[in-house]
């Protein structure tokens, strides 16, 4: 028997084995081996077997690794689509498909000592005081981990191997599991009463369900389209429920990790009993090592039928596979920044129709890829236009800051409005989130005498000052340096520099400064720097000891905190000028989601945006909830200019520290390209130009843009080029099929 094996080193290829005897039966598609390459020995996967091999004086599998295969034939066959289409090797998709803790050689379980009792023969022999009084502990309960009894009696280990020595009781390796989210308490929950719109929705969703149903469209994709507070998540629960009643599971998408803790809640709660009952696995960046390990394990096994996870969760082993869920399905986390660079969402698609599972995005905003689709009969449209109970959407109302900087004789953190709606807030012990889409304390340090503007050296944009370090960063490189006092420029040495622009450290200085009673809490990378920092100011806040939640996007979108009364944006139109076509559509979502957070309890919500573009369409759509009209006006936009969704995109980005050479060659490829594409009919090459970020961590970085509405097609023909294109060694090449950030 020959294994045709995919190594870890990328080199684009599989390579033919022999399957030594004493291995054929351990041997399977999706196997992890280790193998022979040259003269060292290399990880990789078996990718197909075969009966004999072109090649001749094959070398042997060394070892298996693992006792069962880790991919599953399914997946594998969608890792060799992610390559072709995202126009990456293989070698570097199936390491996307699974962690780097589970393709470890050796196994990562973790091991502890447990004591347990043996029932004496005859009587207690004769035992000391502490022994008598650990052998109780022990007695009781029947069996405990080793650290753990110390812990408990404040013995040591001596005394319990004493214990062990009179044989009261065995002391043993076991494996056990790591569960990053074990010690919480989870209270059961049954099933909610649906609305007659959400009745509508999971009827359409437990049709694509059932065995034997008439696919729908590329097969049952739904976009369920519902408003803030609608109830989206009780749809995904029941539809979960009748998946794993027809014995199948299910893996549930969620775009930020601060969303995890709250939704693995609602989710445990929901099939923790009854005859449903699962374990539910979570795959997030924020697990340690381990605790991925025995989560990954948990799935493979069949033990967790349900997943809940960020974008890679996607590829979890489930099988078999009944229902994805992507919530806030618009959100561009999804979309991975590096090879391979895939859309979690598409990738999502694509393996349910693979597998015949449905698919379910959800969304209040939904992505105007999405809803193209579904407005073109691509995907089946469910919509939820009311909230749950009957609840009122917030009042929206937009401030003119144009109008607050003329009349305060400068620009105000807080409008006259939002500080008043605050002090109400607090006054009746209501909660408020506070929104500012830009951490630090002021966007850049400017000297109003010579003009100097404090700049990244490896960058091409401004240091932000964070004034609890004293030191400007760049949010890109990492680069920092100590907060000058005067001016650096030698002929100018001017004491009154200025720090221009706003950030979240700088709002809450301000709150501080008008509520100094108010309990405040910032909510943002610079703060959040453990992995229980999130579950921590969340769980606080869900309980009343923070007034004020004030962050980045973390906390827009999501959440359900029913005390919340109060919105807040301090910055709308912060996105709105960006050199990308997507700037509208991300200030729409990015509002209304945030909007969303308020009046999700018995006191309607008020939501106050401050702008100092108020009257541009995607905030006035925004104020009016209406998702719709933004969509109809931004698509004509989309369709002058053959921007997606009325096309597809892909990005290529030369980058190299010498900006001539990038440059030079950035022109040769485009010639190549040219070349490559003659003839084809609707294909639009644009560039090369500079990135709109024109230097990064000391690269400088030129783009070309290719607009095509075949993009399959387009994948092979770039593979092909980038294949044969002579690239110099100090300039490197990335492909970026259907990009979401174009800086």
């Amino acid at each position: 028997m020959i294994a045709r094996v995919t190594l870890e080193i990328a080199l684009r290829r599989e390579f033919d084995y022999l399957i030594p005897e004493e291995l054929v039966d351990r041997v399977e598609v999706g196997t992890r081996v280790k193998v022979p390459f040259g003269p060292r020995s290399v990880l990789g996967v078996v990718t197909a077997l075969a009966d004999e091999s072109p090649h001749t004086n094959l070398r042997p599998i060394e070892r298996v690794i693992g006792a069962r295969s880790l991919v599953t034939p399914r997946v594998l066959d969608l890792a060799r689509w992610i390559a072709a289409y995202y126009c990456c090797p293989v070698e570097l998709a199936l390491k996307s498909v699974l962690p780097e803790a589970v393709r470890r050689e050796q196994a990562g379980w973790r091991e502890r000592l447990f004591v347990r009792t043996i029932p004496p023969s005859g009587g207690l022999p004769k035992l000391t005081r502490r022994q008598t009084e650990v052998w109780n502990v022990i007695e009781e309960l029947r069996e405990v981990p080793l650290q753990e009894l110390v812990r408990i009696t404040g013995s040591t280990s001596e005394t319990v191997r004493r214990l062990e020595d009179k044989g009261l009781v065995q002391i043993a390796p076991r494996i056990t599991e790591r569960d990053p989210y074990g010690e919480e308490h989870i209270v059961p929950s049954q099933p909610l009463p649906l609305n007659p719109e959400q009745a509508v929705a999971l009827e359409a969703i437990l049709g694509s369900l059932n065995p034997g149903a008439v696919a729908l469209a590329t097969p049952n994709v739904f976009l369920l389209h519902g408003v803030t507070g609608s109830g989206k998540t009780e749809v995904y629960l029941q539809a979960i429920a009748h998946a794993l009643s027809q014995g199948k599971g299910a893996i549930v998408l969620v775009p930020e990790i601060s969303l995890t803790p709250q939704t693995i809640e609602r989710f445990k709660a929901r099939f923790c009993t009854g005859p449903l009952r699962t374990l539910v696995a979570v795959l997030h960046s924020h697990l340690s090592s381990g605790e991925r390990h025995d989560e990954w394990h948990k799935i493979r096994e069949g033990r967790a039928r349900i997943v809940i996870g960020a974008r890679s969760a996607v590829f979890a082993p489930v099988e078999p596979l009944g229902l994805i869920i992507v919530d806030e399905e618009h959100e561009h986390s999804y979309k991975q920044e590096e090879t391979p660079r895939y859309h979690a969402r598409d990738v999502a698609v694509v393996r349910g129709q693979r597998e015949g599972a449905a698919v379910v995005l959800g969304s209040a905003t939904p992505s105007l890829e999405s809803y193209h689709n579904a407005k073109r009969g691509r995907y089946h449209l469910l919509e939820l236009t009311l909230r749950a109970d009957n609840r009122k959407l917030p009042v929206v109302r937009v401030v003119d800051m144009r109008q607050e900087r003329n009349r305060s004789k400068g620009p105000p953190v807080f409008s006259q409005l939002l500080r008043d709606a605050i002090l109400h807030r607090l006054e009746r012990h209501e909660q408020t989130i506070l929104f500012l889409n830009r951490r630090g304390f002021s966007t850049s340090l400017q000297c109003p005498q010579c003009g100097y503007v404090a700049g990244c050296p490896n960058c091409s944009v401004a240091l932000t000052y964070h004034r609890q370090d004293q030191r400007l960063c760049c949010h890109i490189c990492g680069h920092q340096t100590p907060a000058p006092r005067i001016c650096p420029q030698a002929d100018c040495r001017n004491p009154a520099i200025r720090y221009a622009g706003i950030g979240t450290q700088r709002v809450e200085e301000a709150l501080r400064h008008l509520f100094p009673h108010a309990r405040v809490q910032r909510m943002d990378s610079d703060i959040l720097q453990r992995k229980e920092d999130y579950r921590r100011i969340l769980g606080d806040f869900r309980v009343g000891r923070i007034d004020v939640l004030l962050g980045t996007q973390m906390i827009a979108k999501g959440l359900h905190f029913p005390n919340v009364t109060l919105v807040g944006v301090i910055y709308a139109d912060l996105s709105l000028h960006r050199a990308d076509f997507r700037a509208a559509e991300r200030t729409f979502q990015l509002l209304a989601q945030v909007s969303g957070r308020a009046g999700r309890g018995d006191v309607e919500g008020e939501v106050i945006v401050q702008a100092f573009t108020p009257f541009h369409p995607a905030i006035q759509y925004a104020r009016r909830h209406d998702f719709v009209s933004f969509y109809e006006q931004e698509i004509e936009f989309r369709q002058q200019l053959d921007y997606p969704p009325c096309s597809r995109i892909a990005l290529l980005t030369l980058k190299g520290r010498n900006e001539d050479k990038v440059k030079f060659t950035a022109e040769h490829l485009k010639r190549e390209l040219a070349t490559a594409v003659a003839g084809w009919p609707n294909l639009v090459i644009a560039g090369p130009a500079p990135a709109p970020l024109l230097r990064a961590e000391t690269f400088y970085r030129h783009q070309i843009m290719l607009r095509t509405r075949h993009m399959s097609r387009l994948s092979r023909t770039l593979a092909s080029v980038q294949q044969r294109f002579p690239l110099p060694d100090d300039l490197s090449l990335t492909i970026d099929v259907d990009p979401v950030n174009l800086g």
